[in-house]
């Protein structure tokens, strides 16, 4: 076991949760660099709107099925392999979508840099909570969101600027970059978390076995109902604006990235107050509290989008909240399923982000199915999340206290 992981069982090691947290910023940089791109991407290859959001919905469904297959592998094989592995499909399918020729090579090997990032994102929440305890795990699930969410924070305004310079294809250019730094840090800094005798004997078997318990629990439905709504939401801002913001309402493709990274900053003012209130007052009443926050939020935007009251600022401003607590109800609810089941956390975390991951999808599905050149078809998805935040949210609140299945 490492210095670093020993260092942070006695309390929180900065140098190994910056590490982290810029592993787990991996897959968001993916998505929000190449953002103000995609009008771009759609005029290079002579495409429609809907087929330049595809790009970004098999994005989703790459990171959903690599954080399924991550989480349980790394159970049976450990964190470090399985990391390294993910990491380097990442670098080569990212190179691969700046040399693509044509929209549909771009849209399969973003399928195959969202498999790669996947096992960054849920192995850097592993090992986080491999090496810590429930309360400092929320607490560090927290602090890397906010580290993750610097990335982000700039990433749409560094989007802006390679299109200026070099085009869509630098955005990749420059991911790929990233991505080899990332598999130079994990080959060289990031060392075992999960000994030997805590890994399952048969991965596959495990795997299966691991969900199905897992998807038998009603709490786990619950949770994650509640953080892939809140999740849905978010991403139908992310598919919706580059078109709403910079087609409908006149935003330059530059100036798109001011408006993103507004609501980045809720993302790191939410993950801020958690680190501060979760001690205090727990992981379930975060939630509740957060959850709350979001179907209220989406509910205002919907209205926002559907009537056009308020215009771009009135959306801007409910997105603000919508955005600001998918941290904290991440970062909580990932906590308490891990906890309720410690032997299967790298499958409790895949299992979770799957379930994000895959909502997000969807959400990018429908935007792009109801999508007229207007705010509508974000005003729909939105509110429809907003109910189904709801439904989650009380299922979480009201079977907690229901013990774990052996």
């Amino acid at each position: 076991m490492s210095e670093a992981i020993s260092r942070a069982r006695s309390g929180i090691d900065w140098r190994l949760l910056l590490l982290l947290g810029m592993l787990a910023a991996c897959g968001p940089l993916s998505v929000d660099m190449y953002l103000p791109s995609l009008p771009a991407i759609a005029k290079a290859f002579v495409v429609d709107e809907g087929a330049a959001q595809l790009t970004l919905t098999t994005y989703m469904f790459g990171f959903a099925v690599g954080m399924l297959l991550y989480g349980p592998l790394s159970d049976a094989y450990g964190r470090r392999p399985i990391l390294l592995i993910g990491v380097g499909l990442y670098v080569v399918a990212t190179l691969a979508c700046a040399l693509a020729f044509g929209i549909d090579d771009l849209t399969t090997m973003r399928f195959f840099q969202a498999l790669g990032a996947g096992a960054a994102s849920v192995l850097a929440r592993a090992v986080a909570r491999d090496v810590h305890g429930p309360l400092d795990a929320a607490r560090t699930l927290s602090m890397m969101a906010m580290i993750t969410a610097i990335g982000p924070l700039l990433a749409p305004l560094v989007g802006g600027q390679l299109l200026l310079l070099g085009g869509w294809r630098m955005v990749f250019v420059l991911l790929t970059l990233i991505g080899i730094a990332a598999f130079a840090a994990v080959y060289y800094r990031v060392q075992e978390s999960w000994p030997l005798e805590k890994r399952a004997e048969n991965a596959l078997q495990t795997s299966f076995t691991a969900y199905g318990k897992l998807l038998r629990d009603p709490l786990v439905w619950g949770h994650t109902l509640c953080g892939g709504a809140a999740f849905a939401a978010m991403f139908a801002y992310i598919t919706a604006t580059p078109f709403v913001y910079i087609e409908y309402f006149g935003v330059s493709a530059q100036h798109y990235g001011f408006l993103f990274g507004i609501n980045i900053v809720g993302i790191i003012l939410g993950n801020f107050l958690n680190t501060r209130w979760v001690g205090r007052i727990g992981t379930l009443r975060i939630i509740g509290i957060a959850a709350g926050v979001s179907c209220v939020a989406s509910f205002a935007v919907s209205l926002f989008c559907l009537t056009g009251l308020g215009g771009l600022a009135a959306i801007a401003t409910g997105l603000f909240f919508v955005v600001g607590v998918n941290g904290v109800l991440g970062a909580n609810c990932t906590t308490d399923l891990m906890h309720r089941y410690p032997i299967n956390a790298g499958a409790g975390a895949a299992l979770f982000g799957c379930s994000q991951f895959a909502s997000g999808a969807i959400a990018s599905i429908a935007v792009g199915l109801l999508s007229d050149g207007t705010p509508y078809a974000m005003g729909v998805v939105v509110g429809v999340s907003g109910v189904l935040c709801v439904i989650g949210r009380t299922m979480v609140l009201r079977l907690h206290d229901r013990p774990a299945l052996a």
